[in-house]
């Protein structure tokens, strides 16, 4: 999936880290979440980026998913509409509204759906939530055939300076700390490549420690990655992920934010949720590159 969210995965390519820990890389968008990991599981990816539950779900059903990284560290995603304009200060002002998101199991389906029943609502009967494919949860929005869309950037402020639209919710506020986007891979493939394992967290924690150092620098690469994109949306886009902490400024998980992690997960039925921190999540690649990129 192509958005800013993954800004430290861009800056890490742009600035020539990849190459510089011997490592080419052959990057595509697998369309969501599942298909991502299904390629790892296939065998067509050694890594894949995308919402960790996946891995935890494997090792539950016996598989060997692992999660060597955090890539985004806060849920990224924002309630944009056109009609309201007063931001929301409890999901249960929710109801009765109709929203738009990605198909479950995507994590924009997730927070809003967990968020609706923290606050006490049914989110079959209290509002109604519409799918759309992901990235473009915003157009019925702005097509005035919903209400709130739950979205990510560049999205949110392409509709914000384009449209009029207002952002009227923050879920990377409400949640804290929770590992939205994680490196996944499998334990089999740790064990036949730790170096390729170790050289790839590491260039990732090069590109997450230059995107808070020179947030300048993430806003350049972030115009090259959306070109079609007016600048000062995407320079938005970039300070309002800064911002809300919402890209990893180190890649080592944090168990504060897996825990918020498998306690929606767990909450919302998409998986027991149960596997020990220390056998799902291997930091000692992350914590290696901390070690060594620091100061650099």
């Amino acid at each position: 999936m192509h958005n800013l969210g993954y800004i430290d995965l861009y800056v890490a390519q742009h600035e020539g880290y990849f190459q510089q820990q011997g490592i080419t890389l052959n990057l595509s968008a697998a369309g969501g979440d599942s298909q991502a990991f299904a390629a790892v599981l296939g065998g067509s990816a050694q890594f894949a980026l995308g919402d960790a539950t996946l891995a935890e779900i494997s090792r539950e059903k016996g598989g060997d998913g692992v999660v060597l990284a955090e890539l985004v560290s806060r849920a990224q995603y924002f309630a944009v509409s056109k009609n309201v304009s007063t931001p929301f200060t409890d999901p249960a002002q929710f109801k009765g509204l109709t929203f738009v998101t990605s198909p479950p199991p995507n994590t924009n389906h997730s927070v809003l759906t967990n968020s609706l029943k923290q606050a006490g609502l049914d989110p079959t009967t209290d509002v109604k939530i519409s799918t759309v494919s992901p990235g473009t949860e915003i157009g019925p929005v702005l097509a005035g055939q919903a209400d709130v869309a739950v979205a990510y950037e560049p999205n949110v402020d392409m509709a914000v300076n384009q449209s009029g639209a207002h952002v009227v919710y923050s879920w990377a506020d409400a949640i804290g700390e929770f590992t939205n986007t994680g490196l996944q891979t499998l334990g089999s493939y740790v064990k036949a490549n730790p170096q390729v394992a170790q050289k790839m967290v590491t260039a990732l924690e090069m590109g997450a420690q230059h995107v808070y150092q020179h947030p300048d620098d993430a806003k350049a690469v972030a115009r090259q990655e959306f070109p079609n994109l007016p600048p000062d949306v995407v320079d938005a886009a970039i300070q309002r992920q800064i911002d809300n902490h919402i890209p990893a400024s180190t890649t080592a998980v944090s168990e504060t934010g897996w825990n918020a992690l498998m306690t929606m997960g767990r909450q919302l039925g998409n998986c027991s949720c149960d596997v020990p921190f220390n056998q799902i999540v291997d930091n000692s690649f992350a914590q290696q590159a901390a070690s060594s990129v620091q100061g650099r």
